[in-house]
């Protein structure tokens, strides 16, 4: 089996891989602003997953996080897509701990994302990480297929003294504790 070499995307010149893998493998469409609005508000929450000696990423996580109404540091999971014939070989879940282990340092409180009720793979995957499916989405996908919301509740971490304060840019702010992107979206209970 080969080597797989995971590592944080790294500017514009990843966008089209992760383009090409989300488009072939979801089936939610994407507009270029959209990924342009995760990678460059959070680019150390998206992970490219390589073949070592290639340089053409087989999988890859597209995360954000922020403050969800005023309560709780949330992780959101927005992408995740795995090359077909690189599945079953443990990519999709490193990718998505790779994702939480950075959400955690930034003191992430839940990990949430949404997926196809009937995508029986990913909510295996998911389930199996700890997610818990929280409630159904009736017709959440614009194909018309419902959808499960799953948390991952994320308990403090006994070892680190207080979380990195989290900031939109990506940045650690080091001067305030309440540097925090505030997420108004009222749909996204």
């Amino acid at each position: 089996m080969a080597e797989i070499v995971y590592r944080q995307y790294i500017g514009e010149s990843d966008l089209p891989h992760i383009m090409s893998l989300v488009q072939t493998e979801l089936s939610e469409p994407y507009v270029i602003y959209t990924y342009r609005y995760f990678l460059h508000q959070w680019p150390q929450l998206a992970f490219l997953a390589i073949p070592a000696g290639s340089s053409v990423p087989i999988g890859v996580i597209v995360c954000k996080q922020s403050m969800h109404k005023h309560i709780a540091n949330r992780g959101y999971i927005a992408m995740l897509s795995v090359n077909k014939s690189w599945r079953q070989r443990g990519v999709a879940s490193t990718l998505v701990r790779r994702s939480i282990e950075v959400m955690k340092q930034h003191g992430v409180d839940e990990v949430v994302l949404e997926t196809e009720y009937d995508n029986i793979a990913a909510l295996a995957l998911y389930e199996s990480l700890g997610f818990i499916r929280e409630k159904r989405l009736y017709r959440f996908y614009l194909n018309g297929k419902d959808a499960f919301r799953l948390v991952l509740p994320i308990p403090p971490d006994e070892d680190q003294d207080t979380p990195l304060p989290y900031h939109s840019h990506c940045q650690p702010i080091r001067t305030s504790p309440f540097a925090y992107v505030i997420d108004e979206d009222e749909d996204d209970d």
